[in-house]
């Protein structure tokens, strides 16, 4: 009730993960990275300030329309709970953003996209009814060009505590 909840602006910076529970629930999650922009007046335009970086989490069908429907590099837009891990690696103090996302979409001011509406009569099947999920095929430039291979079927993981239903 309390939680902080945000929407981030940014790029897909790692390929998106997928994997299930024992329970076969699904989750994902990827990083992303947003850029700040400002105006540089000794130059004369706009200049890259810094990037900040999330790891973005999606549950259930968000998981699994995530995982076949965003690369690495595609301009986003997360709304979600904002999470920061605190702890310690080799002796150095670290924190780690997560967002816990609620809705995830392209960024339609920097480009193009092509809406599909999963069917949701049968739990795990596509609208073909093959069960595997596939990018819309108004999407001409295959995978390999985009310079991301296809994800292969994930072995089982265990969801870690930030997936956990509160």
């Amino acid at each position: 009730m309390y939680e902080a909840h945000v929407t981030v602006v940014g790029n897909a910076a790692t390929q998106v993960e997928f994997r299930t529970t024992d329970a076969g629930l699904p989750f994902a999650w990827f990083r992303l990275a947003s850029t700040v922009r400002r105006f540089d007046r000794a130059r004369g335009g706009w200049a890259d300030s810094y990037s900040s970086f999330y790891t973005v989490w999606a549950r259930r069908s968000l998981a699994a329309n995530l995982s076949s429907s965003v690369t690495i590099g595609e301009p986003l837009i997360v709304q979600g709970q904002l999470r920061v891990r605190e702890g310690s690696r080799e002796g150095r103090e670290s924190a780690s953003v997560d967002l816990l996302a609620s809705a995830i979409g392209h960024d339609l001011s920097r480009g193009t996209s092509a809406f599909v509406r999963v069917s949701r009569a049968t739990p795990g099947l596509t609208p073909d009814g093959s069960g595997e999920r596939r990018r819309h095929p108004v999407a001409e430039v295959p995978t390999e060009a985009r310079g991301a291979p296809e994800a292969p079927e994930a072995p089982e993981a265990k969801v870690p505590d930030l997936l956990t239903p509160s």
